[in-house]
């Protein structure tokens, strides 16, 4: 649709010039004036001002002007309506997809909501796409949402620490909120604000200075993440440890080449009300995965659990192996 408008804009444009040519060569041709003399001609002929020439008009002058005018009018009045239609065309279209965003975002539960759709926000869009999972976007600037209108993502536009705009995510019925915005400040007022509406709800919060860390943990957040930080002990391990952390790297969630990491609730892979051990479970021999740890309902992390452990509920255990049997894993366990 807007490509069609930009045609009939480009049409518009090439006729205003066409006439402003057409103006300029004929006032310099039938009056003999000059350039800067014409092109004043032109432009109060075109435009209807009405100021007094600066040159005497003979009977072919007279003609010319009533010529140009006559033109000029049509011109400027196909100009004006590609404008306004263009205008009104683009404001229903807005008005069109918010409401049927906002609809979508009705009905999504368990969902994850993004502040700020930077660097960090995209990163974070991308790993939940490739986990299917349903994510809101709210940016305030509406050159970026434009930019991805076209797309199956679901944005809100506004200020995500305003209750008003997180409430239009569906902050109610989400599950987690990531806040990726540049500020620290910024962070922290969505944080408050997130918090005080949703007590149950897991946030996420970026951080750029460490002296930000402890006041947005006391502010609500779950976790705090550092990009910068975490990006220079990256580059620091890969001269300390290259081998180790290039093979940690390879041990990614997702992807078709490399090797994958998933973590899977308990209830879903044992019987129900049946507490087994790995042992029991032996998902090595089922689907070809190894449990590499193990998440006790308190949060504790057991590493590399012995085969006598026991699953219970609540609990979580990540499991490590190749992407087929990682699908395996999945396929069998209907996960």
């Amino acid at each position: 649709m807007f490509r069609f408008f930009r045609s009939k804009f480009y049409i518009a444009l090439v006729l205003l010039l066409f006439v402003l040519i057409i103006g300029v060569s004929g006032f310099m041709l039938v009056t003999g004036c000059s350039f800067i003399d014409a092109i004043y001609m032109t432009v109060i002929t075109i435009s209807t001002v009405g100021f007094e020439e600066v040159v005497p008009l003979d009977n072919q002058g007279k003609l010319f002007t009533v010529f140009l005018i006559i033109i000029s009018v049509f011109v400027f009045a196909y100009a004006i309506s590609v404008i306004t239609e263009f205008i009104l065309s683009r404001s229903a279209l807005r008005n069109i997809i918010e409401r049927r965003t906002l609809k979508k975002i009705r009905g999504m539960e368990n969902h994850i909501i993004i502040c700020g759709f930077g660097r960090n926000g995209k990163e974070a869009a991308e790993k939940l796409h490739t986990h299917n999972q349903q994510f809101v976007i709210i940016e305030k600037n509406r050159a970026v949402i434009e930019r991805y209108e076209n797309s199956e993502i679901s944005f809100v536009e506004g200020n995500a620490s305003e209750d008003e705009v997180l409430e239009k995510a569906g902050i109610h019925n989400a599950k987690c909120l990531i806040t990726a915005l540049p500020s620290d400040a910024d962070n922290l007022f969505v944080v408050l604000s997130a918090r005080q509406i949703n007590g149950k709800l897991l946030i996420i919060s970026r951080a750029s200075h460490e002296s930000s860390y402890k006041k947005l943990k006391l502010a609500g957040a779950d976790n705090v993440i550092m990009p910068d930080k975490i990006g220079g002990e990256h580059m620091a391990s890969l001269v300390v440890v290259p081998d180790l952390v290039e093979f940690i790297d390879n041990l990614s969630i997702s992807g078709k080449n490399t090797t994958n990491v998933e973590e899977i609730r308990t209830e879903d892979i044992t019987p129900s009300s049946k507490e087994i051990s790995l042992k029991e479970l032996d998902l090595r021999k089922e689907t070809g995965c190894s449990v590499i740890g193990y998440k006790t309902p308190d949060g504790e992390y057991i590493i590399n659990p012995g085969a006598d452990l026991k699953l219970v509920k609540e609990s979580k255990i990540i499991v490590l192996g190749r992407p087929e049997q990682i699908e395996l894993l999945k396929k069998k366990y209907n996960l």
